[in-house]
């Protein structure tokens, strides 16, 4: 059987290490001034990358009927914490509507066209408002016109000077303009479409009662609402606006005021939104990492042996990789395994500051290039697969969790001083398959994000003895050696706990190091 590096091979960004930059680059008004990198910048590129989930297929859907006139929503809200790609959806959109390309070159679009009974889409105009780069007390320079507000801002965008000259006084006042104005401004220039990105970042700078060059607290929310309105009246125009999920997103105390409020108006006309179901988010993470996987029949076999492992040896699996479904999850998520997944996304996620598609993307990034860089040879990519030798990898881990665990990898779990290395390299039979290195690993990924937790994410710490199997063992290797590995850890480690066939790392050290010390 061929190794994942023989099979599927990663994009250049991860190769290089620059993936963390190039994420970066996802950025909606950098695409809209050609600044964005060649994956962002260029719709085939984009498609290439982006794995359409049914959230993102009924909400372009949605956009392509409105802008045909044939229904659809006008104003779409997308939640930013769901981790399904909120700017990813909003360049897909951007991308789109601009026409630039064919729809016929852009992977995953044309069976959406066919099913909304559309040939060609309407080349749009389109509106980048984003929050960040808006400054409420700087007017910004636009042709031959200086803009102060984000009606002035949005005018500009979708008309230049002349579409602006409407909105000139209520710019230069700092008072928003009514709903007859805009929607005889969105009209005129339909079809179009208006991305509204950090709109809670840009209105909580408004001070009560003080007045900005762009206008006050309660006239940009008086824009909103007129806007919102506006896009109602008329039917090829569609709105999409992104905001904060809950109230520890939005900030201050007036953030919270500002998404109050703003939910409140993009409550009466907004289609909510489908979040990622976890067999798409492996398909998210594969195409944003992986290329296409070279041999399909290689894949296959890799991921029909491991069933057939797990079938082999029943006993000592969970028993969910003894349903046939699980032949498929494996099939969906080569070269990584699914129980990767499922410890970050049940596990990890829980964290605080751990984003569910963007934590998992800047951690496997980091994980596959120094695999890649060091040749490693595993059938897929395990939880016992993970570098955490390496300090990229280490640092992003440990990145999400409470401070103590340097140690904890250092002295026991991988590098040269590890003590599971010198496990490994005293006893051939543990060394011949890295046992203790891969199994600490194991027990790290599921364990680690409980830790310090009363009572622990899940109702008990750790991970029992079958889930350690099935995130170290490879086919053709010999379960059993694992189970002594599991032995001499438990003997020997400082951190590793274990109770009722459970196994967990703690930042505290166990009973032995007391009884030691």
């Amino acid at each position: 059987m061929k190794p994942w590096r023989e099979v599927a091979a990663p994009h250049p960004d991860v190769l290089e290490g620059t993936f963390q930059q190039s994420e970066f680059a996802a950025d909606i008004t950098a695409v809209r001034n050609g600044e964005a990198s060649r994956e962002y910048q260029q719709a085939p590129a984009f498609f290439e990358r982006t794995y359409i989930t049914e959230g993102m297929r009924l909400l372009l859907d949605s956009v392509f009927r409105r802008l045909v006139g044939r229904g659809g929503d006008p104003v779409i809200q997308l939640p930013t914490a769901f981790g399904g790609g909120k700017t990813h959806t909003m360049l897909a959109v951007y991308h789109l509507a601009k026409g630039k390309a064919p729809a016929s070159q852009l992977q995953g679009i044309p069976p959406i066209l066919d099913a909304a009974g559309i040939t060609e889409l309407p080349n749009a105009r389109i509106a980048v408002l984003d929050g960040i780069r808006l400054s409420p007390n700087q007017p910004q320079k636009r042709g031959g016109v200086s803009v102060r507000t984000m009606w002035g801002e949005l005018a500009w965008q979708l008309g230049g000077d002349a579409a602006y000259a409407r909105v000139k006084d209520a710019d230069e006042s700092g008072t928003s303009p009514g709903k007859e104005v805009l929607s005889q401004l969105i009209a005129d220039h339909a079809p179009c479409v208006i991305l509204m990105d950090e709109l809670v970042a840009y209105i909580r700078q408004f001070e009560d009662g003080k007045s900005f060059t762009g206008g006050t607290y309660d006239s940009n929310l008086s824009f909103i609402q007129a806007l919102t309105e506006a896009m109602k009246a008329v039917p090829t125009a569609v709105l999409l606006a992104s905001l904060p999920e809950s109230d520890k997103e939005a900030g201050s105390q007036k953030g919270i005021n500002a998404l109050a409020a703003l939910s409140h108006y993009f409550g009466r006309v907004q289609a909510l939104w489908k979040p990622v179901a976890t067999e798409e988010a492996f398909e998210i993470v594969r195409r944003r990492l992986f290329s296409d996987i070279s041999d399909q029949l290689a894949a296959e076999e890799v991921c029909r042996a491991y069933a057939d492992f797990y079938a082999a040896n029943n006993g000592d699996f969970p028993p969910e990789t003894q349903d046939s479904h699980y032949f498929e999850r494996l099939k969906h998520a080569y070269p990584i395994h699914p129980e990767v997944f499922d410890r970050l996304y049940e596990d990890w996620s829980s964290l605080d500051n751990f984003q569910r598609t963007r934590g998992v993307l800047k951690l496997m990034a980091k994980v596959i290039h120094r695999l890649w860089k060091d040749g490693n040879n595993d059938l897929m990519i395990q939880p016992a697969s993970l570098p955490l030798y390496d300090a990229d990898a280490r640092n992003e881990s440990i990145y999400y969790l409470p401070q103590g665990w340097d140690p904890v990898l250092e002295r026991d779990i991988d590098g040269e001083r590890a003590a599971t290395t010198e496990l490994d390299s005293t006893k051939p039979l543990f060394g011949a398959i890295h046992a203790c290195r891969r199994l600490a690993r194991t027990v790290f990924l599921g364990s680690a994000p409980d830790a310090g937790t009363v009572g622990g994410a899940k109702h008990h710490r750790g991970l029992e003895l079958e889930r350690l199997m099935l995130g170290a063992a490879q086919p053709g290797q010999v379960v059993g050696h694992y189970k002594d590995g599991v032995r001499a850890l438990v003997d020997k480690l400082q951190y590793l706990n274990s109770a009722n066939n459970r196994y967990w790392f703690d930042t505290r050290p166990n009973l032995r190091r007391e009884m030691e010390d």
